[in-house]
């Protein structure tokens, strides 16, 4: 007899509980392995904040969020994907990028509000919580057409983390803590919360990068290794760049969100014109088309074709699913 229980990530818990659990494959475990690890860099980012040390704090969370952007990936490649790690994910990310950069904040220099300060940065880990939970319910919905997958529904959580600790970055740029207002952060705090659960439409990037050209494989590396050597030589004039272009680009999701919703919107009206077109019963043989239809047994009148079953004036109301 076992110690511990089996280890069966994709057992519906509607079914009843086997005899025997198969072996499970290792690819399976590491994509939960790397977000573990992503998971203890973000409790360890909150203890080290408690002691003062920010720097390697910030850099606790930059390495939290670069492996919440690998387990994912790794696990479709792999083909582990399971409920179990969907779950983990979540409650990792709540921890990593709600938890633990509400608590930074609030140990660099939101104490000094006090019970406000304290409201504001669990206002922003509730926000985090809510926008994870929100996506979870999200991803499953039939209704959502193709296209909406390229866009979040509100700031993502990981990049909700890195944003909103940009007034420490100014700090280590040499701006000194004593000039920035800290009634400032406390609203920027506040304010990148309410945008995780908002309903603005962010571009999500998910299927930037997944097909390479034979030509561009060796320039993709140059890149990416250009990319981790800046990260790491020049950290925060990297991230206080990062975090101004992504705030700036918000405004362009939006709108390239609102543009594809339109042209959505009048394919769906030209469809249910079709329809309506179709719907509507030809006019009788030797009578115009304006002149109606004579009344059925009137002399003179033309077999009237019967309409289609089911078709009316609601028929032509019908929009057509389009996804």
């Amino acid at each position: 007899m076992s110690l511990f229980p089996p280890f069966d990530p994709e057992r519906d818990r509607r079914t009843p509980r086997l005899r025997g659990f198969r072996p499970i494959p290792i690819r399976t475990l590491i994509p939960n392995v790397i977000t573990l690890l992503s998971l203890c860099a973000g409790l360890t980012a909150i203890r080290l904040a408690a002691e003062g040390r920010f720097e390697v704090a910030l850099g606790a969370i930059v390495f939290a969020a670069v492996l919440d952007g690998l387990d994912g990936r790794l696990a479709r490649l792999l083909r582990g994907t399971s409920r179990f790690g969907a779950e983990l994910d979540s409650l990792a990310d709540f921890v990593n990028f709600g938890v633990a950069p509400a608590l930074i904040l609030y140990f660099w220099g939101l104490h000094v509000f006090n019970n406000i300060g304290w409201i504001v940065v669990i206002v922003f880990a509730i926000c985090g919580g809510l926008r994870l939970a929100r996506f979870n319910v999200m991803i499953d919905d039939p209704n959502r057409p193709a296209w909406a997958a390229n866009f979040f529904t509100g700031m993502p959580a990981p990049a909700g983390a890195i944003v909103v600790l940009f007034p420490i970055y100014l700090q280590f740029l040499g701006v000194a803590k004593s000039i920035i207002p800290m009634t400032l952060v406390l609203i920027y705090t506040l304010a990148i919360g309410l945008l995780m659960i908002s309903k603005l439409p962010v571009w999500s990037g998910k299927r930037l990068g997944t097909r390479v050209a034979p030509e561009m494989v060796l320039p993709a590396f140059v890149l990416a290794v250009l990319f981790f050597a800046l990260l790491i030589s020049f950290p925060w004039e990297v991230l206080t760049v990062g975090t101004l272009v992504y705030l700036g680009v918000l405004p362009l999701g939006w709108k390239s969100y609102r543009r594809q919703a339109q042209a959505d919107a009048d394919r769906a009206a030209a469809d249910r014109a079709a329809a309506t077109r179709m719907a509507a019963p030809a006019a009788s043989p030797g009578q115009p088309a304006a002149a109606g239809t004579p009344a059925a047994g009137a002399p003179g009148a033309g077999p009237t074709a019967a309409p289609p079953a089911g078709d009316g004036s609601a028929q032509g109301d019908r929009p057509n699913r389009l996804n």
